[in-house]
């Protein structure tokens, strides 16, 4: 069972979709699989052939649990049988602990916030991941993790998000742009990769147009600032929702396969909403990047004198910012337009989003 963000601890086993006897390539889809907040298709880690599956549909498991066998086709059938035997009397499932992150959260001070992050990889290559308006440093949760195999990977909660300072100054993509600058400062880090999502898209690009030096890589996903259209409705209603069902159908509008959508999430949101001065913070940072229902940010002009390499991914499906707004981008620009997939792609085609991205 993987373990997809700090805060996973189990998953279910909604479907198998490759057949025992099946030849797998790395990256082909294996299973289905549903966390408390969100399902995800595993994929295979490895080439080989589906051996054994161990887990059913409806199983639920720890994290670390065996779900199957992947071996090559002159593995003999003991040989597995003894794999998968020895490896079910020797799994321990971890401590809530060490299943929470085993302490992989962290604070620090930046900007005059309290900041919570996160980071995975040691590699001499830097990234650090921006969220979007509503969300936190968990949006990364399939990101973060592939990413870190060959680099630093930083994300951390936005000011009046997440577990971050909730009363926020200054909600404007310029002031956020700062943010992220103190907050390479405060972890010591020179120079980065941003990757952002949303709101996180206009406060990368603002900070790679106001610090240059310190932005190596840009990419862009669904971002604000290329255009006015958005979906005020989902951003008012967000601010102002107090109840499960609203919530679920608010964050439903985020994804193309409403499904995808977990009651705990559901809970986070509600929960987060919740928490004093949350609706003054969101309210003050909206007003920073939107007004009368449009966006009031123009970054577009912004991307034709950028040195880095810049790359803007987009679901299709997109139902908060239109992928159109994709279109018509200068040459020294990468785009790629999903079909299929909705405003939070990198959660939903996690395997086409982490490969644009260099994991």
């Amino acid at each position: 069972m993987p373990k997809w963000g700090l805060s996973m601890q189990e998953g279910k086993v909604m479907e198998w979709l490759a057949e025992e006897g099946a030849t797998l390539t790395r990256g082909d889809p294996v299973m289905d699989i549903e966390t408390e907040k969100i399902a995800n298709t595993f994929e295979a880690l490895d080439a080989g052939v589906l051996r054994r599956k161990v887990a059913q549909p409806d199983d639920v498991l720890p994290i670390g649990a065996l779900l199957g066998v992947i071996a090559p086709a002159e593995v003999d059938d003991a040989a597995i049988d003894a794999f998968i035997a020895e490896f079910q009397a020797n799994y321990v499932p971890p401590a809530e602990d060490e299943a929470e992150g085993g302490g992989g959260w962290q604070t620090i001070d930046a900007a005059g916030y309290r900041l919570r992050y996160s980071k995975m990889g040691d590699g001499a290559r830097h990234i650090v991941l921006v969220h979007g308006f509503g969300g936190d440093a968990d949006r990364w949760a399939f990101t973060q993790e592939p990413l870190a195999a060959n680099a630093s990977v930083w994300a951390f909660d936005l000011p009046g998000h997440g577990q971050s300072s909730k009363q926020v100054t200054d909600g404007s993509v310029a002031a956020l742009a700062e943010v992220v600058v103190a907050f390479m400062d405060a972890v010591g880090i020179d120079q980065a990769e941003l990757v952002g999502h949303s709101l996180g898209g206009a406060i990368a690009l603002q900070t790679a147009i106001a610090h240059p030096d310190r932005v190596s890589g840009l990419a862009l996903i669904a971002p604000a600032g290329l255009g006015s259209a958005i979906n005020g409705d989902y951003l008012a209603g967000f601010i102002a929702c107090d109840n499960r069902k609203e919530m679920k159908g608010l964050l439903q509008q985020l994804v193309a396969d409403p499904e995808l959508v977990g009651r705990q999430l559901v809970a986070d949101m509600l929960a987060f909403k919740r928490i004093d001065g949350v609706p003054e913070a969101l309210a003050t940072i909206a007003a920073g990047f939107t007004a009368d229902g449009r966006q009031s940010v123009d970054l577009r002009g912004g991307l034709a004198g950028l040195g880095m390499p810049v790359k803007v991914i987009w679901g299709d499906q997109d139902r908060i910012i239109p992928a159109s707004q994709a279109a018509d981008l200068p040459g020294n620009v990468s785009t790629h337009v999903l079909p299929g997939y909705g405003h939070l792609v990198q959660l939903e085609a996690v395997a086409e989003v982490n490969a644009i991205l260099g994991a």
